[in-house]
């Protein structure tokens, strides 16, 4: 006879991400912006003065549009951004506009990824993904500190060898 599964506690996760983070998140959206609105400003360059006012008006709520998103919401996603290990699962929860709460089993654990971006590399930061058997996608934990990073893909690399079950 099979034991029954057991029911994992849904809690808020205890770890909050690396305060750095914010840099690297603002630092994308400045990146973001920069990149939509450079073709927009090659154009009023090129057209100069036989540019369409629309163009200079969508260059600009670009630029003033990522810059909003830049200031206001890495704070949230900070505050928001939450990750933990247990014997018995991981835990996120991410999203600023649409929240996203996962509990992956570790006995579904199939690997475990690290990830370091080249921003990511410049603040010290880095992404662990879990891949599981799920149908949902891997759990990804994104802005953790380089060595919290490592030693949570130690940590559950370990955690899944000692763990019965076939990760299915």
């Amino acid at each position: 006879m099979s034991a029954a599964p057991i029911a994992l506690p849904l809690r808020p996760p205890a770890h909050q991400v690396s305060p750095r983070a914010v840099r690297w998140w603002r630092m994308r959206a400045l990146l973001t912006g920069l990149g939509l609105a450079a073709p927009q400003a090659v154009g009023l360059v090129v057209l100069a003065g036989d540019a369409p006012g629309w163009l200079m008006a969508t260059t600009v709520a670009t630029l003033v549009a990522c810059l909003v998103y830049g200031i206001a919401v890495p704070p949230l996603l900070y505050r928001v951004h939450r990750w933990e290990v247990t014997p018995e699962a991981v835990y996120t929860l991410s999203g600023w506009l649409v929240r996203e709460w996962r509990i992956a089993p570790i006995s579904r654990v199939q690997t475990v990824d690290t990830e370091h971006g080249p921003l990511q590399q410049l603040l010290k930061l880095a992404s662990v993904t879990v891949t599981t058997a799920s149908a949902r996608g891997p759990v990804t934990i994104r802005g953790l500190d380089e060595g919290a990073a490592a030693e949570l893909a130690r940590l559950l690399t370990e955690t899944t060898q000692a763990t019965p079950g076939d990760a299915t």
